[in-house]
């Protein structure tokens, strides 16, 4: 049975306690710049034409996200596949959602906000590695963030090294690739990826 409205829903679930909804602030206290300084990784999740929804990994050295002020965060784009996926997202529906992970915590940070392009180059100058600077950034202005439980990443086992696959239980980037491409060659693609890599990060 499909549950298709709130009196179904909450028929399944108990109401949360009231601290679930009195832990969400609508601007980055010391708590959450402190997480974010942190973290190294985040999710960005976008909402473009149609409803198609986008979940897109963003990493870099710890705090490479910036706080720009408490309620502006500015996340560098770094080279990709330019597929853009997010930012043509952005371009339609700005309203974004962010999720920090920081190596070892299993509580994550949420944050919502609105999202633009920003191509400043006083503003993405600060955030040149190697002398490369991001051609572009979102620019995020924060409606709220809470601290997120560690349940789920306890159940994941996450952080846990025993945990971790042998990486040959999984088929290469290339291998992948070359099933579902017709014509592709698994080892120039994942020579192609090898290359990118080392010289391609920034």
């Amino acid at each position: 049975m499909a549950v298709t409205n709130q009196t179904e829903l909450r028929s399944v679930y108990r109401e949360p306690m009231p601290r679930a909804a009195q832990k969400v602030v609508d601007r980055l206290d010391v708590h959450c710049r402190k997480f974010i300084a942190l973290s190294p990784f985040c999710i960005v999740s976008s909402t473009g034409v149609n409803g198609r929804a986008d979940a897109s990994p963003r990493g870099d050295h710890p705090g490479f996200v910036q706080v720009l002020d408490d309620r502006t965060l500015l996340i560098p784009d770094r080279p990709g596949n330019n597929q853009v996926d997010s930012l043509q997202n952005i371009l339609v529906h700005p309203v974004v959602g962010l999720l920090f992970l920081v190596p070892g915590m299993n509580e994550t940070l949420r944050v919502c906000g609105t999202a633009e392009i920003v191509t400043d180059p006083e503003l993405l100058a600060p955030l040149a590695i190697r002398n490369r600077v991001p051609v572009s950034g979102l620019r995020i202005t924060i409606t709220d963030a809470f601290l997120h439980c560690g349940r789920a990443l306890l159940r994941a086992r996450l952080w846990d090294p025993e945990a971790q696959i042998d990486r040959g239980d999984y088929p290469t980037y290339g291998q992948v690739l070359a099933n579902q491409i017709a014509g592709a060659n698994a080892q120039e693609i994942d020579a192609s990826e090898d290359e990118a890599n080392r010289e391609q990060l920034y």
